[in-house]
């Protein structure tokens, strides 16, 4: 087990989120930082995740990268966009913690978790920093709308903290399935692999999409992309 790697994925979060209480940021910078993160996961998908996944020759791989797709639509039912930065105040819920978008969030963060499990592939660097990348935007999105919905400031950052940890137990928890219970975690590690490139794709087509307001040519937001996704060129030379 990498101790360092479950760090970074608990302490990227943690910072983040809890920069909101000390930084105001706009909600045309989160856009962008958004727009960054997204590019880098569609990039590292396009680049690296997909193909090695193909050359594993799992039999119907492409299935599974569909279940990743559609599951993601489904989770978003309950976690209302936020992974793509989206803020939803109900006004009528004030103060009160929005517990089916937690959810949606937390099994979205745990499959997300669960390919890190076996890190000796260069793809699973890219994979952890594209993780990082995404969860550092959604943590500030969720610290946002927790803030703004009157919530005490000591519930929210427990909230974080509980979001923080979700990534990494789901890491932990597939470890221990494939080391104690199938000893040979290849064995459907390639599916979940597959499942977490469909929540990727998703995920980071979602905020390309949404990147330009009213198809409108935003220069900045564009090079934003292109950072990301030179980013994720270069990381994976």
């Amino acid at each position: 087990m990498n101790i360092w790697m479950y760090l970074l994925l608990f302490l990227s979060v943690i910072v983040s989120g809890l920069s909101i209480l000390f930084v105001e940021i706009s909600s045309k910078n989160l856009k962008l930082i958004l727009s960054f993160s997204g590019a880098y996961l569609f990039a590292i998908s396009v680049l690296h995740l997909i193909p090695e996944i193909y050359l594993s020759k799992t039999p119907n791989v492409g299935i599974y990268i569909l279940i990743g797709f559609f599951a993601q639509i489904l989770l978003e039912f309950f976690s209302e966009g936020i992974e793509h930065g989206h803020i939803h105040l109900h006004k009528h819920q004030n103060h009160a913690f929005p517990y089916a978008m937690m959810i949606g969030l937390s099994i979205h963060s745990f499959l997300e978790g669960m390919p890190l499990a076996n890190l000796m592939t260069d793809s699973h660097s890219s994979l952890l920093t594209g993780i990082v990348m995404h969860n550092i935007p959604i943590a500030m999105a969720l610290m946002t709308m927790l803030m703004q919905s009157h919530i005490d400031k000591s519930r929210a950052i427990l909230w974080l903290v509980v979001f923080a940890s979700i990534t990494p137990i789901g890491t932990l928890t597939s470890y221990a399935i494939g080391e104690n219970l199938i000893g040979n975690f290849s064995v459907y590690f390639d599916r979940i692999m597959a499942v977490v490139i469909g929540i990727f794709l998703h995920i980071s087509t979602t905020i390309l999409f949404e990147s330009t307001e009213n198809h409108r040519f935003n220069f900045i937001k564009f090079v934003i992309i292109l950072l990301g996704a030179g980013f994720a060129l270069f990381s994976v030379v």
